[in-house]
Order: structure tokens, then C-alpha cells, then sequence
């Protein structure tokens, strides 16, 4: 499995550009401030940590969507990234612009680590003035907490990961 990384770039009021790699490829998706695109991601992982086996979180792009799928087998998860045209409701009407399976451990930090680099980078209150909303941190909060929680299970079931 590939290391997972994931950043969030507030690229201007309101709009915010997510980079998501693993070691094979990245994909580059953008997201309005006008759905809770920051609080979705979050929980959808949050969610899949906590045991449930498919997840979704969207990005709205005006008029693009970009949408995101997690599938959870035992601590393997596979996530799809796609991109469809005037936010079809319909996935098979996206097309996939980056999929990669990781461990849940690797998930889960590789999303923390994301949002605890934004709040260090912007600041709380800064973040508010550039995305329009407050930082999510009721959501970051409840996806530590469920990883905390949780990884001493997986580590029962699986080869734990390197940090």
C-alpha cells in the first residue's frame, strides 16, 4: 500500500483547492465554500474508522462536483476520486480521476495531518476570513477521537503502519 498525502490550500475567498497523492499519482480537485466540503470529508472518514463500509463526501466546484468514495474491507480502503459535470447525482456518470487502497491508519492520519496543517498555516481565525466558514474542528476533533479510539483494534487484525 502507498503513502497517502493530502493538502488544503485556501486559493481564495471562499474556494480551496485539495491535492491528494499516493506514490503512483495526485490529483488536483477544487471546493466551494457554498456546501461544508471540509466537514463532509472529515466525517465520511471519521465514519469509515468508526466501522461503516462505504462513505461518501462531495466538493462543489460550480458547476463541476467532485466526488469522493470510500469502500472499507476489514483496514483496507479503497478511494475513488471523481469529477462529474454539473454535480450529476449519479456516480456512473463521473469520471475517475484518481483511485488509490490504503490501510485505514494511513487514511485517518493522512487527513488529520491535513487539517492540522491548515489551522497551523492559517490560523483559525484567518481560515474563517479566507474560506467564508469557520475551521471544522468539531469534525477534526471527532475523527481523532475515533482514530484514537479504534487503531488499537486494527493493530489486532493487521500489520500496523509506520507513521
Amino acid at each position: 500500500m502507498a503513502l497517502l498525502r493530502l493538502v488544503w490550500v485556501l486559493s481564495g475567498r471562499g474556494w480551496a483547492d485539495c491535492i491528494v497523492s499516493d506514490h503512483q499519482a495526485e490529483a488536483e480537485v477544487t471546493a466551494s465554500y457554498i456546501t461544508t466540503a471540509p466537514e463532509d470529508l472529515l466525517t465520511a472518514v471519521t465514519r469509515l474508522i468508526v466501522g461503516e463500509t462505504e462513505c461518501r463526501a462531495q466538493f462543489e466546484a460550480e458547476p463541476t462536483a467532485f466526488r469522493w468514495i470510500f469502500y472499507r474491507e476489514g483496514t483496507t480502503v479503497w478511494i475513488r476520486l471523481l469529477e462529474l459535470a454539473n454535480g450529476s447525482p449519479h456516480d456512473n456518470k463521473g469520471t475517475e480521476i484518481w483511485s488509490t487502497q490504503q490501510d485505514i491508519d494511513v487514511v485517518a492520519r493522512a487527513v488529520i495531518h491535513c487539517f492540522d496543517e491548515v489551522v497551523r498555516e492559517y490560523g483559525e481565525s484567518a481560515y474563517r476570513g479566507k474560506w467564508g466558514e469557520h475551521f471544522p474542528r468539531a469534525e477534526l476533533e471527532a475523527l481523532r477521537a475515533a482514530w484514537r479510539e479504534h487503531r488499537g483494534h486494527w493493530a489486532d487484525s493487521s500489520t500496523p503502519s509506520n507513521p
